[in-house]
């Protein structure tokens, strides 16, 4: 049986040379120069908006679409009602969830509130949805992104 000592003392790496050799180079193939050499003259020739267009031309119509904008993440939304409204371009929002208690195994109610960035005008009381972004401010990194129910007046 082993000492704690041995135990718990980290194995040293065996002497393996650091220096791992570069993998070798494929030759390129003369298909490859061919299919690479239109695009190529396109971009030497013509304007950089002009090769994107062959380049999507090629590539197909969806494939155009997500090189003209840059792809994201499914971002975190929640479904609150707005509680304040008096700051500007800014809403707190107050989001219920219902928590199963652990003991009593009956459901308890939680509450979290959320500043959100809001340019659609939402007011107290309405229904909003809200999304998670970069940080606004010191408080802020939400955003409104529709409002789903207005108050009733």
């Amino acid at each position: 049986m082993r000492s704690k000592k041995e135990m718990f003392r980290r194995k040293k790496k065996d002497d393996e040379p650091t220096d791992t050799p570069a993998a070798p180079e494929q030759p390129e193939t003369a298909a490859t120069e061919a299919s690479a050499e239109p695009v190529a003259e396109a971009a030497a020739t013509t304007e950089p908006e002009a090769v994107m267009a062959a380049t999507a031309a090629s590539a197909g119509p969806d494939d155009a679409k997500a090189a003209s904008t840059k792809r994201r993440g499914n971002r975190v939304q929640k479904v609150g009602t707005v509680s304040s409204d008096k700051m500007q371009k800014t809403v707190v929002v107050r989001v219920d969830r219902l928590v199963l208690h652990p003991k009593y195994r009956r459901y308890v109610r939680r509450t979290s509130k959320f500043m959100a960035h809001d340019d659609l005008g939402a007011t107290t009381g309405d229904r909003v949805r809200i999304v998670e972004t970069r940080p606004l401010s010191a408080k802020k990194r939400w955003r409104v992104v529709e409002i789903v129910q207005k108050a009733a007046k």
